[in-house]
């Protein structure tokens, strides 16, 4: 795990992909989940934003959840992900690869040779109007 901390609205356009993928591993519960996105390097996830997904993932029958049993603790609410959460995640890592392509792409200097460092002179132009 590395020291990157990205900007929060790049995590909010992917955390639902992200927990999705996580939840293909098999049944699991939120504690676990949350665990594993900061284990990967998302930092800490609060209840109040994982949670809510969980619910709404399994009011769109993405997941279906039961509670279990707690070894030596509370029970816990496990989420399994439905076929049509593993079609909405295949859907969505398709849509993620083509878009995170386009954006590098955008984004890269490779053939372009500009320095990043030096404003855009469509940019440059506007400013010293």
């Amino acid at each position: 795990m590395d020291s990157f901390t990205q900007p929060s609205e790049w995590l909010r356009g992917v955390l639902g992909l992200c927990v999705l993928r996580i939840m293909a591993g098999g049944p699991t519960y939120g504690y676990a989940i949350a665990a594993e996105l900061a284990e990967a390097g998302f930092g800490e996830i609060k209840g109040g934003t994982l949670y809510p997904l969980l619910a709404r993932f399994e009011k769109n029958g993405l997941v279906t959840a039961e509670w279990r049993v707690g070894e030596g603790g509370p029970g816990r609410k496990y989420f399994t992900l439905t076929d049509s959460g593993r079609a909405e995640l295949a859907h969505g890592l398709a849509q993620w690869q083509a878009f995170s392509t386009r954006v590098t792409s955008h984004l890269a200097t490779g053939n372009t040779g500009d320095d990043l460092s030096v404003p855009h002179p469509r940019n440059f132009m506007r400013s010293t109007s």
